[in-house]
């Protein structure tokens, strides 16, 4: 299937890569806003066309899907523009600022006869299938903590006074949006959608939020997710219950699944070894949902995505903090 790509930074060239391994897409075109760094991403993949007009991108025949790895706030409006021209569209995490901009997309996606992904890896391994089915044997589930907290080398940007797009209102960024998703994508996949969502953010003098803490609460035990860019964690992940109790080394990549039994004392290891460039398992199971039409699939990742934005949308509200596309 013809791919093409919008954006140069390193997030796009890992999914390129991702993509060439998977075999089921191939880069055909590239899109940037400068001459330079579309002709240069171009040439150092191979890719027959390059643009700098969206618009002209958009009405190639050339490509079939395209993913886009802009700033979060444009992620809309060039989404709306590919799939009104019936292409597919890949959009990285986190998909769109609010869930009237996903909402409108998934109508025009279905006008159009088109599909739209939220590109967000973890969900996609063959480890999160094994934890998702190995759950089970943890019983009745009373808690889980969930972190994912990375010191971003753009803190130090913002605290010499500059405001780089992810601490950015404007283009609506913050660690929940950036890097909560993660944690919060695993948990909506293996417990649903929580009855209650309280969210604890550290903001900053931008409005957005360096770091927080955010509440799931489900019928018999409560989620947390502690997410931040502005300082480190070495906490691995933990989903307990009255039989046992599962350990990942991290939410993404979920590169290690331990089960420890309360009773017996005795732990397993129920992980397997995966692709280091694991977004090659969301260009695999995107690719075949276009090529088998596997609207059963499809519909389970709609759903996943819209609790997802639906969460981060009432975390955000909770704490007035409102990105720019919603003033």
């Amino acid at each position: 299937m013809n791919l093409g790509t919008v954006g140069t930074g390193w997030i796009t060239e890992s999914f390129i890569e991702a993509a060439k391994l998977s075999g089921k897409l191939n880069l055909t075109a590239v899109y940037s806003r400068t001459d330079e760094k579309a002709k240069h991403l171009a040439h150092t993949y191979n890719a027959a066309y390059f643009f700098t007009d969206l618009e002209e991108m958009a009405k190639s025949s050339e490509i079939k899907a395209v993913y886009i790895a802009s700033p979060n706030s444009v992620h809309f409006e060039q989404a709306l523009t590919f799939l009104k021209n019936k292409k597919h569209v890949i959009c990285e995490k986190p998909i769109f600022s609010n869930t009237a901009e996903l909402e409108k997309a998934y109508q025009i996606a279905e006008e159009n006869g088109v599909y739209l992904f939220e590109a967000i890896r973890n969900i996609h391994t063959p480890n999160f299938r094994i934890l998702k089915e190995k759950l089970h044997m943890a019983g009745n589930l009373r808690s889980a903590i969930l972190p994912y907290m990375k010191y971003s080398s753009r803190y130090d940007l913002f605290l010499q006074g500059e405001e780089p797009n992810i601490f950015s209102s404007t283009y609506s960024g913050g660690a929940l949006v950036d890097l909560g998703v993660y944690p919060l994508f695993l948990a909506i996949g293996l417990f649903g959608e929580p009855q209650k969502v309280t969210y604890y953010p550290v903001k900053l003098r931008s409005g957005i939020d360096g770091s927080g803490t955010l509440i799931l609460e489900y019928q018999d035990f409560v989620c947390t997710i502690l997410c931040s860019k502005i300082s480190d964690s070495v906490l691995h992940c933990e989903i307990q219950g009255e039989k046992g109790t599962f350990v990942l080394e991290d939410a993404a990549p979920i590169s290690e699944i331990k089960f420890l039994d309360c009773h017996t004392k005795e732990s397993e290891i129920f992980s397997v070894a995966q692709e280091e460039k694991d977004m090659v398992y969301e260009c695999i199971n995107i690719a075949e949902i276009i090529e088998t039409n596997n609207d059963q699939e499809y519909e389970k990742l709609k759903q996943w995505s819209n609790f997802v934005l639906r969460v981060t949308e009432e975390a955000r509200k909770q704490n007035n903090i409102v990105f720019g596309v919603e003033r």
